[in-house]
């Protein structure tokens, strides 16, 4: 089958298109903005990418055309496809037809730490010999790609609830049918589709609808709205973690459940946040057939996902991080974590771009100040859509704060300036940044020869 694939290089749909290769389908594709990393990776699949989204490409002729959410009514190709009575699917329903389907699947849903916790899964069942299939939000560095098919017969799903398309508004993992799913956690999000917490809470009960009966849902005993969601009916096992008459991990990481002691998590990912990421997975990976001791010894020598507190570069003792927290309780969390690893006598300088739909619309500015209060020195940059003043919303962390409104070069220039040995330099958004890492540590770099 040919498809070609409408929004390619986004990272689900990018995903999908890669699947789609190993699969035997011919893929082509388009998007607005044809660049780099995800259209390197797809091109090193062999598939050929379109710049935009003309109706021209009708020529293109495929048997499918697969539409990514990032398509709206309007766009010139998708409103040439319906005139034309053209078939076409979202990436998820794709997905379950023709990839999921038949599979063992395992889908990690939540607000936070989703990409993290399938990284983690997948890579459980890889070392315990199961070669799963999997898609990641993200880069897993065990695998250095984010989709495979994988030999073996479960398949590891980050499962969003992000909508599908324009014309499915039901969330993406409805359509994946786990028969093992992780409800990692639960807060408001995604302001721009959701109004409120119950209106994601009724697509997560969603998702639960479609577990099997001798399936297992891995559930954040600690999390209030998911239990509201359990409460709206649950026909699987449930599984609790994060409580002593569930799953539980205790200050020195050791790992019980049902009485029974397995061993102690030793990892290199720092935080609280990571080691429940990784006591949700051994417990999702126990439904796959792996036993928890074999799961503890993957952990031991999992490395982490890329964007997740990586560490770009060290210039003169100042080494700069990166990581994609982009709501105030991951800002918060990632902020903690790395708090743990360097201890008090470091400064960490955190860099924050609220760049995600829900933080350009401000919805949860007032939690702001309370996420960075760790942080030493606060540098906050209002790029494109942010119209709310970050010096208000942050006046209550006094003059440790510095605010810029779309002037990269200027804040590169005050935290290299501000900077000693020994810093750390915190970057936090969920885009790009426009490159800001690198450009401070030339920056350091230069002042180091200055010097």
């Amino acid at each position: 089958m040919h498809i070609h694939i409408l929004g390619i290089c986004g990272t689900f749909m990018g995903g999908v298109a890669q699947l789609a290769v190993q699969a035997g389908h011919k893929v082509t594709g388009c998007d607005a903005n044809v660049y780099p990393p995800m259209s390197d990776q797809l091109q090193q699949a062999g598939i050929e990418l379109v710049q935009g989204f003309g109706a021209e490409q009708l020529a293109i002729e495929p048997d499918l055309w697969v539409i990514g959410n990032v398509v709206s009514r309007g766009n010139p190709l998708m409103e040439a496809i319906l005139n034309a009575g053209l078939p076409y699917v979202s990436g998820p329903q794709w997905m379950c037809e023709n990839i999921l389907r038949g599979r063992h699947v395992l889908a990690v849903a939540g607000t936070h730490g989703k990409t993290t916790t399938t990284s983690m899964l997948s890579w459980i069942l890889e070392y315990a010999g199961l070669e799963p299939g999997f898609l990641v939000g993200g880069v897993p560095q065990d695998f250095g790609v984010s989709a495979r098919l994988g030999k073996g017969k479960h398949f590891v799903i980050e499962a969003d609830e992000y909508d599908t398309a324009f014309f499915d508004k039901r969330s993406k993992f409805v359509h994946y049918r786990p028969r093992t799913a992780i409800l990692n956690n639960l807060e408001y999000d995604h302001a721009d589709i959701f109004e409120n917490l119950a209106a994601i809470e009724k697509q997560f009960h969603h998702l639960v609808r479609t577990i099997p009966s001798s399936g297992l849902a891995v559930v954040n005993g600690q999390c209030e709205a998911l239990e509201r969601v359990l409460d709206k009916g649950a026909w699987c096992r449930v599984e609790r973690f994060d409580t002593t008459s569930g799953w539980s991990i205790d200050a020195q990481g050791v790992v019980s459940f049902g009485g029974q002691t397995y061993g102690r998590l030793q990892m290199r990912l720092a935080g609280r946040h990571n080691r429940l990421n990784a006591l949700a997975a051994i417990a999702a990976a126990r439904d796959a057939g792996v036993a928890p001791e074999i799961a503890l010894e993957a952990l031991g020598v999992f490395v982490g996902v890329k964007r997740r507190l990586e560490h770009k570069g060290s210039v003169n003792g100042v080494t700069v991080i990166d990581d994609f927290a982009h709501h105030p309780t991951a800002i918060q969390e990632t902020i903690a974590a790395l708090r743990s690893e360097i201890g008090n006598e470091r400064r960490i300088l955190a860099v924050l771009e609220p760049r995600s739909n829900t933080m350009k619309l401000g919805v949860m500015k007032s939690r702001l100040p309370e996420s960075l209060a760790d942080a030493d020195l606060v540098f906050c940059f209002a790029g494109k859509g942010v119209d709310w003043d970050t010096a208000e919303a942050l006046a209550s962390l006094g003059d440790k704060t510095s605010h810029y409104k779309e002037d990269i070069a200027a804040l590169v220039r005050d935290v290299a300036a501000r900077c000693r040995a020994g810093d750390v330099v915190l970057c936090m958004s969920n885009g790009s940044f426009g490159g800001v890492h690198q450009k401070l540590l030339s920056a350091l770099e230069q002042g180091a020869e200055q010097a």
